[in-house]
């Protein structure tokens, strides 16, 4: 099948290569003429394991090609995928500018196309609206497909998804859809377009509830003396809960699930209904990633002159993305209350996310040099296996080290001489500390 896909960011990058890799002529557009060269050569603008390999097999078979959007007279495509941006306005809602210039673009260009399919996470009842406006004339239908990719995984969850959902009114349209994923095996939802808008809003936002859950468990864990590990493990053992999202840290972030919640919760205020579940979660969140701060407060005081070295940068490990990542709103205040702040992340471009007065250092030993704190925000691999013994010595005390994401082993890290705190682990860091003394 022909098909043509609009915006090469995280999402349509994904979808471009692996649909070539399934056999259908694939042509990748967008906006930004340097982002179009760098795919063309082979060179993803994202850090995703498997996609650069897709990519370049893409390019080599002749089944993927990419060109800046002004320079396409017409196309032959058979369906256009709309991957666009749909980031937050100042009010919450979600920006559709893009996506409407997208399907603007695709009418007047893509003579053939029998299908506009939404991949980008638009607000429930956007599909409605664009039938009876951009779309009005019926020549092309409107199919909601959206997109359950995991950054760090959204190669594997592309050819493995637990779901594939469809919804459109239009019944050729949507076996042109299914007819994309012919390879993959996966179970089909089918609905309305509205009803498929809201199940990504929805999925979205109880992954952020379940997140903000055991965040606030883990806060009652510290201060009644609890093991939030021993917690969650149990909790998670419910098959009507799940173990999924339940480990504690300092919030979620990315390019999903803010966004989202806020649209969200900007949709049922639109529609006369306070979402307050919603509102409380919007709220842990940004308490949460104070959490580190309210530590080294409690430890030094004012944080004028104190180095703090902070470990990871991106929203979780696999990625490049710094958008919304806690880590960015703790480095900023940080400097803000004049702390000497270093900064390491494995795949990160440090340098263009954060103030010039954050030091990027070029290895996590060497950002820890001298440090008086540490904070993990970001539970790579690399941390977790790091040299702590070294790290020690290179140190200097009281050497607190703030564990954000619960990734580190405590009692041995207690033992090296570090003051220990993660989230939701009070019980376990008066064990250990108990475990010492008696060993002395």
């Amino acid at each position: 099948m022909q098909v043509t896909v609009h915006g090469l960011g995280h999402v349509g990058l994904v979808a471009a290569a692996c649909l070539a890799h399934s056999g259908h002529d694939v042509l990748g557009l967008d906006i930004d003429q340097e982002t179009v060269q760098a795919v063309s050569a082979g060179r993803p603008t994202s850090v995703e394991p498997e996609l650069e390999g897709l990519l370049r097999e893409g390019l080599s078979s002749g089944r993927l090609r990419f060109a800046y959007v002004d320079a396409v007279v017409q196309t032959e495509a058979e369906l256009a995928l709309v991957c666009v941006g749909t980031p937050s306005l100042s009010n919450g809602s979600a920006d559709l500018s893009s996506v409407r210039s997208a399907l603007l673009w695709v009418l007047g260009h893509e003579p053939q196309v029998q299908a506009v399919v939404m991949k980008s996470t638009v607000p429930p009842g956007t599909g409605r609206i664009l039938e009876h406006t951009i779309l009005h004339e019926g020549r092309v239908a409107y199919v909601s497909n959206p997109e359950f990719l995991r950054e760090g995984h959204a190669v594997h969850d592309w050819f493995h998804p637990d779901r594939i959902v469809i919804g459109s009114s239009n019944a050729a349209a949507e076996a042109r859809v299914r007819a994309l994923y012919h390879d993959i095996q996966a179970h089909v939802v089918v609905s309305d377009s509205t009803s498929t808008e809201v199940i990504k809003y929805g999925a979205n936002a109880f992954l952020a509830v379940k997140v903000s859950f055991i965040n606030e468990i883990a806060n009652l864990c510290d201060r009644v003396g609890a093991d939030i590990d021993a917690v969650a493990s149990g909790i998670g053992q419910d098959p009507r809960i799940g173990s999924s999202y339940l480990r504690p840290g300092l919030g979620y972030g990315g390019s999903c699930f803010p966004k989202d919640v806020r649209a969200l919760n900007f949709l049922f205020n639109a529609n006369g209904h306070n979402f307050e579940l919603l509102q409380s979660v919007i709220g842990v969140n940004n308490r949460q990633r104070l959490l580190p701060m309210l530590a080294l407060r409690e430890k030094f005081g004012p944080l004028h002159g104190i180095r703090v070295a902070v470990l990871g940068i991106s929203f979780k490990p696999e990625t490049d993305d710094t958008r919304e990542a806690p880590a960015l709103d703790l480095v900023a205040l940080l400097l803000e209350e004049g702390a000497e702040v270093r900064v390491y992340d494995p795949w990160a471009d440090v340098a263009s996310v954060l103030p010039s007065s954050a030091i990027a250092c070029e290895s996590a030993l060497a950002a820890l040099d001298g440090a008086q704190a540490a904070v993990l925000a970001t539970e790579w691999q690399e941390f977790v296996t790091l040299d702590w013994t070294d790290a020690a010595r290179r140190m200097t005390p009281p050497k607190l080290l703030f564990d954000g994401r619960n990734a580190l082993d405590q009692v041995k890290l207690s033992a090296l001489g570090f003051d220990y705190r993660g989230v939701g682990r009070g019980r376990a860091r008066k064990l250990s500390d108990l475990s010492l003394r008696a060993k002395g």
